[in-house]
Formats: C-alpha cells, sequence, structure tokens
C-alpha cells in the first residue's frame, strides 16, 4: 500500500535502506512503539495530548466491568477525544470495527473521568501524586473548556505496519459517513548493525492534496466532519472573534439541564451572595471569566460546578457557557453559535450602515434589534470590519462612546467622540446629545431604505 522509499546519505552517494517488519528488528508494541507514540503525540496528528494510555476501565449499563483495553487516548486543541489503536506490523481486518467500539463507549466520557484518568496517568508517568486539579488545569490549558458534546465525538487513529485492502475500503466509506478516522502507517529500515530508523506516513486522508482529489460527497462528508469534531471550543471561539470586549458583565442563570428544584436552589444561593452569580469576562482562551465573589479566574463550567456543588451538593459537568448570560439575554453558547454557524448576514449590516445620516446616532442594541444578534457580536465585528461604513455613528445605550472601538482605516487618527462632533453631534460629560439620537421610528424608516437598496 506504500511505495515509500528512505535512502541513508554517505559516501560515496545514497544508499537504499531495507524496510523490515517492527517484530524483525526486535521492536514490541507496547514497551516500543506505545512508548513512542506517548512521548511523541505528533505521531497520532497535531496538536494532541496524551490523556491514558492502556484504558480498561469500560463499565456497562448494569456497572460491570467491560475487558477491552484502549492503546491510547488523546486530547486535541478543540477539545476532542482522540482514540488510537496499535498495531507494530500489519492490522487485522477487524482493527477498524475494534475502534469503532472503542469510539462509542469513550463518547460517554465526562469531563471528571478524564480528569481523573489523566491525573492518574500523569502520577505514573512522573512517579509522583498528581492532583486532579492539576490533571484539569493541564487538560483546559491544551483544550480551553471542555464541552461535553464535543467529547461525544471522538476521533480515530489507526496506527500500523500496514492495512488490508478491506480494512482500508471500510475506513474510506465510514470517512464519507461522518466520522473522522484517519490510517498512520509505521515502517522500520536497518540501518546496518543494530541501528534502526523509523517512518511514519498518514495514508489517509492524504494529506495536503486531499482536498483536489476527492470526490464532492467526499468534500461534503468532511467539511461537516470538521464542522462538527473539530470546532474550537465556545471559549476559544469567543476569544478568536473577539466577540465579548473585556471587561464584560456576565450573570449566571441556571438552564434546563437541571430540574426546577435545582434551579431555584441555585437562585436561593446565590441570592445570599449576589456577587455568586456575576462575572467578569477576560479574552484568555483557558480562564477567561473573574468570579466577583473571590477575584480568581475560572473557566466558566469551573464556576457553575461549584455553585451546583455548593447550592445543591450535586457533582457533574455542567455546560457552563450556556449558563452565563450577557446583559442582553444571550449565553455564551450562542454566542459563540452565532460566530461558528454565521445566524446573519453582515451584508445587512454594512448597508444599514451606509445609510445612517451624519449629525445623528444610534445604539449597538438597536442596531443588533434589526439585523437579528446582539450587541456584544456586533461590536466585535465591529473591531475586525473593514466595510463597516459609519460604525463611529453607533454608541452604547447612554450615548458613550465604547471602549473597545477600533477604527477600520489605520490612517484615521482622531478620536470616536471628534468625528461625531465634527458632523455636529454635541457631547455633555462624554455622552452624545439625547435630541440628536435616532428614535426607533427613524430607525426603521432608514433600515427600510437599506433592505429596498440590497433588493435593487
Amino acid at each position: 500500500m506504500s511505495h515509500e522509499r528512505v535512502y541513508r546519505i554517505g559516501s560515496p552517494g545514497a544508499e537504499p535502506l531495507v524496510p523490515v517488519s517492527f517484530a524483525e528488528a526486535g521492536l514490541r508494541e507496547r514497551q516500543d512503539l506505545q512508548e513512542w507514540v506517548i512521548a511523541h503525540p505528533e505521531i497520532l496528528g497535531e496538536d494532541i495530548r496524551i490523556v491514558a494510555f492502556e484504558f480498561d476501565r469500560w463499565e456497562d449499563a448494569d456497572g460491570g466491568r467491560q475487558r477491552d483495553r484502549l492503546d491510547v487516548l488523546g486530547l486535541d486543541q478543540s477539545g476532542c477525544l482522540v482514540l488510537a489503536e496499535l498495531k507494530r506490523d500489519a492490522a487485522p481486518d477487524t482493527v477498524e470495527m475494534q475502534a469503532i467500539k472503542y469510539a462509542a463507549m469513550a463518547s460517554r466520557f465526562t469531563e471528571e473521568k478524564l480528569v481523573a484518568w489523566h491525573a492518574a496517568m500523569l502520577g505514573r508517568l512522573e512517579n509522583r501524586p498528581v492532583s486532579e486539579e492539576e490533571a484539569r488545569e493541564a487538560l483546559t490549558d491544551h483544550a480551553g473548556e471542555l464541552d461535553v458534546e464535543q467529547l461525544r465525538r471522538p476521533r480515530i487513529v489507526l496506527v500500523a505496519g500496514a492495512f488490508t485492502r478491506s480494512t482500508t475500503a471500510a475506513v474510506v466509506w465510514l470517512t464519507e459517513m461522518g466520522l473522522d478516522i484517519t490510517l498512520q502507517r509505521v515502517q522500520a529500515y536497518r540501518m546496518g548493525g543494530d541501528d534502526v530508523v523509523i517512518t511514519v506516513s498518514q495514508l489517509f486522508p492524504v494529506p495536503d492534496v486531499e482536498e483536489f482529489t476527492v470526490s464532492p460527497m467526499r468534500m461534503e462528508s468532511t467539511a461537516r466532519r470538521t464542522s462538527s469534531t473539530r470546532s474550537p471550543s465556545t471559549v476559544r471561539r469567543l476569544v478568536k472573534a473577539g466577540t465579548l470586549p473585556d471587561g464584560t458583565v456576565l450573570t449566571l442563570v441556571p438552564t434546563t439541564e437541571v430540574n426546577a428544584e435545582t434551579r431555584e436552589a441555585i437562585a436561593d444561593w446565590i441570592s445570599d451572595d449576589p456577587r455568586r452569580g456575576r462575572a467578569t469576562w477576560w479574552n484568555d482562551p483557558t480562564k477567561p471569566m473573574e468570579w466577583e465573589l473571590d477575584g480568581n479566574r475560572y473557566r466558566p463550567s469551573r464556576i457553575v460546578q461549584q455553585a451546583l456543588r455548593e447550592a445543591t451538593g450535586i457533582t457533574r459537568s455542567p455546560r457552563g457557557p450556556a449558563w452565563w448570560v450577557t446583559e442582553s439575554g444571550m449565553s455564551l453558547t450562542e454566542l459563540a453559535g452565532d460566530v461558528e454557524n454565521g445566524a446573519f448576514d453582515w451584508t445587512q449590516l454594512h448597508r444599514l450602515l451606509c445609510e445612517l445620516p451624519a449629525g445623528r446616532w444610534t445604539t449597538y442594541g438597536e442596531v443588533a434589534r434589526l439585523i437579528g444578534t446582539a450587541p456584544q457580536p456586533l461590536g466585535g465585528h465591529f473591531r475586525t470590519c473593514t466595510l463597516c461604513r459609519n460604525a463611529y455613528r453607533v454608541l452604547d445605550a447612554n450615548g458613550a462612546v465604547s471602549s473597545g472601538f477600533t477604527w477600520g482605516d489605520p490612517q484615521e487618527t482622531r478620536t470616536q467622540q471628534e468625528v461625531l462632533e465634527a458632523e455636529g453631534i454635541s457631547f455633555d460629560g462624554g455622552r452624545a446629545a439625547p435630541s440628536q439620537r435616532l428614535q426607533p421610528s427613524e430607525l426603521e424608516s432608514v433600515w427600510k431604505v437599506a433592505q429596498a437598496a440590497l433588493g435593487e
């Protein structure tokens, strides 16, 4: 299945190396190949952290133990699990089916279990006690907020010296159906004497040229698979897009992920000290939430976990970003969904801005309402948009200039207030005159003109 050729360069020239099996080279699956993967996780792919190895702590629905052993469990930077099956030479025909079974069982992993197993692995490798808190920090520093839904869609990497045609055909079909499976081939070469060279080659998907050689069906499945399994975490999407400006205040609002009794208990717990229900956002992909209660930085889920534990005694992994909402009522999850899915057409915004008259101003909230988003993503778009003409005519609800406003034109050196004053808008104490604000009915008229222009 591979026509790889490896040469040793010396005198008098290039000498081809002779391929040998791992068995012929005296190399073993667990003591050698597995150890190399743990030491060099890039063998499995880019940006992977090993979470556990020789994992055999599976349980069935009745709590019974299963005897299957997964070779290596990893986590990529998007928060997806990576399951690796290692075979030192030719993989058996059923290797992909075995990996799918592991993926199905691993799809039920929780953050707590991953943290516990990672702590155990680190303690085993470093020969010292490793706390779950230390293990959690290592995982979240690597992947950011761990999303339960993201963990439910593991990737599969099969590593072997060779794959049968039936295995390759099955993997191609499974990939077209939406699974994420990679085939990595390892090959040993004798250098002379006892020296051995190992190569690692990705057989499937074909790297780099894949997008030019696949069928339309394959391209569609690749795009679907990428969006569903390799999307960055909620926090990373928000930070990358700059959706929320630093200093945005967020409020803790329990979701229907828990029952009404639990939600009421959390509300009572917050009412005893309102600081428990407030946090400030900072664009840090690892710890973006500054909790008002103690002034420390956390991940969204970490604060929610503590709230659940202290208010109700429940220990679980909630979808933390969904519990934190902005002043407009949108959760972090909803805001990140807008970033990822393009929930509205920015073209309508650009046209509306073109129609805003000089000498008048409006607010982020009013514009966001018209185009179907929230003020935070709107402000985030302004900061990176080069087509947002007249965006400086949009102010906060009190008529003040937004601290996060930036000019799309790098040559513009004036402040937002200076430009507005040049157009005739008066400011008193840093706030624009209310009499010069576009009233909702006036802005609706401007919106209709913008829509008509788009329809021409």
